[in-house]
């Protein structure tokens, strides 16, 4: 009879921890890292070790990551002791949501985080005006489209999406290094799609 209390409850438990917001496990930790040293490298301490500037304390204390949901947030310590304060069904979020685990818990990084990106980040492509668009509707870069490059880039590597007036437009996966992308066809594609402000408008009501 206690065996099967205990399973009973145990549903319920979980629930509840998967919806209160708390630090990362060991985990989890590890997979937002390695998705935000993909676009960072070693500048991804300063996100973590700068001073906050947010909070309604005089002194916000450092950046930190919280779970809350699905969704991670960066927020300063001091936004983050007042969302203790909240009670955990009124509480949307706190800080700046920066990606969401999957129901089979992987971690993807949503547009949201494109500011902190495009801060910190190492590798950078920029489109030509009229190509802006395309991008923006959710396609990937062909070389047709490119600008620039950041010289060192390399297959693989994370880069923010610019626009030519250095407006950060989103990221993706660079397909050919910078080398390459010299010699690419026209129609090669030289960055694989993974998220853009345009976002904002067509997926309105997923991202909220």
């Amino acid at each position: 009879a206690a065996r099967q209390h205990q399973t009973s409850i145990r549903p319920e438990l979980c629930l509840r921890r998967r919806r209160a917001m708390r630090p990362l496990d060991e985990k989890e930790t590890t997979q937002v890292f390695e998705k935000l040293f993909k676009f960072t490298g070693p500048n991804l301490k300063h996100l973590l070790e700068r001073p906050a500037v947010e909070g309604p304390d005089a002194e916000p204390g450092r950046y930190c990551l919280r779970l809350h949901r699905n969704r991670v947030y960066y927020a300063s310590e001091a936004l983050v002791r007042r969302a203790t304060a909240v009670s955990r069904p009124r509480l949307a979020g706190v800080g700046t949501p920066i990606g969401k685990f999957t129901h089979h818990g992987a971690f993807h990084l949503t547009v949201h985080a494109l500011d902190l990106l495009a801060a910190h980040a190492r590798r950078r492509v920029w489109l030509k005006p009229d190509t802006e668009r395309s991008f923006l509707f959710g396609n990937s870069v062909p070389k047709s489209s490119l600008a620039r490059i950041t010289e060192n880039t390399k297959a693989g590597d994370g880069v923010v999406v610019m626009s030519m007036a250095d407006v950060p437009l989103g990221f993706g996966i660079a397909a050919r290094s910078a080398q390459d992308c010299r010699k690419a066809d026209t129609n090669a594609v030289v960055v694989l799609h993974q998220s853009d402000a345009g976002e904002y408008l067509r997926k309105e009501e997923e991202l909220m």
